[in-house]
């Protein structure tokens, strides 16, 4: 390996002043001590027989902050990460930028606002289903390209690894197509991914322009979250409740605010996708191998209690 490309991976992208101090307080960061953190996953990962990770240090900070700093958290946190590949082969399987992904992007289905809550704040996501045609795209292929975008965050954006983010779920134009798209086992799959696997933190779901027959949907879905991420679901029959928890003006000007607008965020994260086309035709090589894993194998059945049938689905 070259000197450059050893600094490169050893690089950590600075902090502003106010997140490095959110760092510290919230999530337990020394930053003298990161590196030494940053060592001792790379040494845990070199000596795991049935797992291969990528072990730059902007990634594997990400990770610590998740969990953090806790190194076992971050551990496990970073195998689950890639035995889902294995275990949720609908989300995982070919995951390259294409021609499907972009079009995808290009829905205004996924966005990623430019401006946090705040300087110290989360990202806005906004989740607008109703946007890609159902007879077009599975609900799979939508959450595969949600995958990428976050692998995207997890190298690029601060405010996300170090503040979560809060994700408003707009359910205008939500077909029976679509919800029939949602089941169960599926969500079961997404909220074992974002709990056990990803290592950016939901501050809270917000779900607006829901129609009647999304309700029976979304208790099943808050059913198959833990406690502390139910609390976190709110649904707004107006939008004068949602400003309580994101004020009108961080939003995107065709929601009333000065937060972008939604063909300018679609332009510049099919960009980002494009600049990151070799990114995930590499990642391809990366995963477990459960036949060489010490102890029980990782698989849908130990993740989610589950094997594709939903008799199986065990609701906590």
């Amino acid at each position: 390996m070259s000197t450059n490309q050893s600094n490169e991976d050893n690089a950590i992208r600075p902090l502003c002043a106010e997140l490095a101090l959110k760092a510290q307080q919230e999530l337990g960061e020394v930053p003298e001590r990161v590196p030494e953190d940053i060592e001792t996953v790379r040494t845990w990962i070199s000596k795991q027989p049935h797992l291969k990770a990528r072990q730059d240090a902007q990634f594997l900070v990400a990770f610590l902050r998740g969990c953090k700093y806790s190194l076992e958290k971050t551990k496990l946190k970073l195998d689950n990460f890639y035995a889902m590949r294995g275990a949720v082969p609908e989300l995982y399987k070919n995951r390259f930028v294409g021609e499907k992904q972009l079009n995808i992007i290009k829905t205004a289905c996924l966005l990623r606002l430019p401006q946090p809550l705040q300087l110290d704040g989360p990202r806005i996501h906004i989740s607008r289903y109703g946007q890609y045609d159902s007879n077009k795209y599975s609900i799979a292929e939508v959450m595969q390209v949600n995958t990428m975008l976050g692998e995207i965050q997890i190298r690029e954006d601060d405010n996300a690894m170090v503040c979560g983010f809060v994700e408003i779920i707009d359910m205008k134009g939500i077909t029976t197509g679509h919800m029939f798209q949602f089941d169960a086992v599926l969500i079961k799959k997404l909220a074992v991914l974002g709990d056990k696997a990803l290592p950016y933190r939901p501050k809270g779901f917000h779900f607006i322009n829901a129609p009647t027959m999304a309700e029976k949907a979304m208790s099943i879905a808050k059913s198959l979250m833990s406690d502390k991420i139910r609390k976190r679901f709110h649904i707004h029959s107006k939008l004068e409740t949602l400003y309580k928890h994101v004020p009108k003006e961080c939003l995107p000007i065709e929601y009333g605010g000065t937060n972008g607008n939604i063909q300018d965020v679609v332009d510049i994260w099919t960009q980002k996708l494009l600049d990151y086309t070799d990114f995930f035709q590499q990642d391809a090589i990366y995963g477990t191998n459960e036949k060489l894993r010490r102890g029980q194998p990782i698989n849908s059945e130990t993740l989610f209690g589950i094997e594709g049938s939903f008799r199986k689905l065990d609701i906590d």
